[in-house]
């Protein structure tokens, strides 16, 4: 299988140019649902579906960011470029001009098989939530959580605890398959972007067997997002940001194959 350097692509990206980078802190630290375009229709394609969930200021990591979104980090750049870059290196057909935005109670969720939420620590599902979000795990969905550090893993534990009460959270090691799926990565070193912080990987599977298909993926003390976000901006080093899409492309080859 040909690989192609992900920093020929990011060396695409910062030829194109990109939005200054305080036009994208607005979708990514606040807002308003109702400046957020509608959802395209589906059509097949990999689209990159984001959660959108209610959020609560109380408890672990509440405050931070006052009124704004935290399910709305990175958006709408991280949205755009990573399909940009997995269609460019894959053989995936993706939509990098478009991507969704769902409600874990949402029937058009069970049409994306991957689906992305940010900032888990702010999460608060409603029954409904928790019920819509288990029916699509066991139907076949695969869910990534990305952008969540520190005490923010208590809260997110507890949710996912009420989401699959049977199932556990599994510190994934880098002889995953996950972890080979496209690229070969031998070593799951990395450090959260601002905080330096080492990063963990865990992993929840289906019938909550190890030997089975994994489900859910999360990058705790990391935020893989922020680079993508920025890969056409020059401001993080350009092997950083290939080692994000790295990961990135993995999970979702991943999640489509199995």
């Amino acid at each position: 299988m040909i690989r192609i350097p992900l920093g020929l692509m990011l060396l695409t990206l910062l030829a194109a140019g990109s939005e200054p980078m305080a036009q994208g802190r607005r979708g990514e630290r606040g807002g308003s649902s109702g400046e957020l375009p509608a959802n395209p229709p589906y059509d097949g394609r990999y689209t990159f579906a984001r959660i959108r969930y209610e959020m609560s200021l109380d408890g672990f990591g509440g405050g931070r960011f006052g009124r704004d979104m935290p399910w709305l980090h990175d958006y709408p750049r991280a949205d755009r470029n990573f399909p940009q870059i997995l269609g460019e290196i894959s053989t995936v057909r993706t939509r990098p001009a478009h991507h969704v935005i769902l409600t874990l109670t949402d029937p058009e969720l069970f049409k994306y098989p991957v689906a992305y939420m940010v900032e888990p620590g702010f999460w608060r599902p409603s029954a409904a939530e928790v019920e819509g979000f288990r029916a699509y795990l066991l139907k076949g969905g695969f869910a990534i959580f990305d952008d969540f550090a520190g005490r923010d893993w208590v809260n997110f534990e507890n949710q996912m605890r009420r989401v699959l009460p049977e199932h556990r959270l599994v510190q994934l090691t880098a002889d995953h398959p996950i972890f080979d799926s496209f690229y070969k990565i031998p070593s799951l070193d990395y450090v959260h972007p601002y905080q330096g912080v080492r990063s963990e990987f865990w992993g929840i599977f289906e019938d909550n067997d190890p030997s089975k298909r994994l489900i859910a993926i999360a990058n705790y003390n990391n935020d893989i997002s922020e680079y993508w976000e920025y890969s056409g901006s020059g401001f993080f080093p350009i092997d950083l940001s290939n080692e994000a899409y790295k990961l990135g492309i993995n999970y979702i080859i991943y999640a489509l194959t199995r």
